[in-house]
């Protein structure tokens, strides 16, 4: 890695750079066999990608909202969502995941056996001074790495180098990281997982603010309304994202998946405030493996459910 100690770092070789792939102590453990897991992550960025493979497929839908989203494959269906840091540099993680599964696949290119590969980017070069990007070597590193039932938390994956309650003048952030959480209700199970990168702080379910909108001086949290007269003559700087993934079990397709993301991705506002601003690029997927279809279950209990599992996730995105 070549660095000037007068400027930033600007390394071209990352086959030179090592790479991580453990999943570490801090690790949600859950029971969803067609979901697989892995991360890889270049150390000397920090930055990272968080690899979702469903090695049988799945129907998906991608809700994108706010100003400024970096996000691939709108397909409908997909065999892996990649996340990764490296802004719009960083969507080359989710053509090594693609190439990886090509590759698995015996180097098939027939149109029925081309991978279907999603993905989405944060911000990611804020807190760091070099351009370290996920490319297309640590998207295959991670798919090599998934493992199914276990999820690394925190600073790991496409969250290393993220925060979250920026402020509108950038001034109050906290780190913060990768999140997840999972839900098995009567046979329907409901897995979350967010990189949280954004301007608005996050929210508890008593309404109080336990991340971000930090005041460095006083140590106190508050809501951007609570001092809105300090910011009125600000605007929150770009670089600011939440990547979300929903996946169940239950058997959704076409508009009903489409609709189900948009109630999901609208409930986060509870947990993210403000959320989808001009300068947020958020992106959620839902994901089904049409595994069951309990007839008691409907689309909007499966979006209440879905919600609430993602509104834990969003806890948990911290260092």
């Amino acid at each position: 890695m070549n660095s000037d100690r007068n400027g930033p770092v600007n390394t071209n070789d990352h086959g030179g750079l090592p790479i991580h792939t453990a999943a570490g102590e801090r690790v949600l453990t859950f029971d969803f066999p067609a979901l697989r897991v892995g991360i890889a992550e270049y150390p000397d960025g920090p930055t990272g990608t968080t690899v979702l493979h469903l090695p049988d497929g799945a129907t998906a839908a991608m809700d994108v909202r706010g100003g400024s989203p970096g996000v691939i494959g709108d397909y409908g269906f997909v065999h892996a969502i990649a996340l990764a840091g490296g802004s719009l540099l960083g969507l080359e993680a989710v053509s090594g995941v693609a190439a990886g599964l090509l590759a698995r696949g015996g180097y098939r290119a027939s149109f029925s056996d081309i991978p279907l590969v999603s993905g989405g980017i944060v911000f990611d070069f804020g807190r760091r001074d070099n351009s370290i990007y996920p490319d297309k070597r640590l998207g295959r590193a991670a798919l090599d790495a998934a493992v199914p039932g276990r999820f690394p938390l925190g600073a790991r994956g496409a969250g290393m180098s993220v925060t979250v309650g920026n402020g509108l003048r950038y001034d109050s952030g906290e780190p913060s990281g990768q999140g997840a959480a999972f839900r098995d209700i009567g046979g329907v199970k409901v897995f979350a997982c967010v990189v949280l990168n954004a301007v608005g702080a996050v929210f508890d379910r008593t309404g109080t603010v336990v991340r971000g909108h930090l005041d460095p001086h006083t140590g106190r949290r508050s809501s951007l309304v609570e001092e809105l007269d300090r910011y009125v003559d600000s605007e929150p700087q770009p670089g600011n994202t939440t990547l979300t993934v929903v996946v169940t079990n239950q058997t959704v397709v076409g508009h009903d998946l489409t609709q189900l993301a948009r109630q999901v991705h609208s409930s986060m506002a509870r947990a993210i405030q403000p959320f989808h601003t001009r300068d947020d690029g958020d992106a959620l997927w839902v994901v089904s493996t049409r595994e069951v279809n309990p007839a008691r279950w409907s689309l909007s209990a499966l979006g209440v459910a879905a919600s609430e599992v993602v509104w834990d996730a969003v806890l948990s995105a911290h260092p």
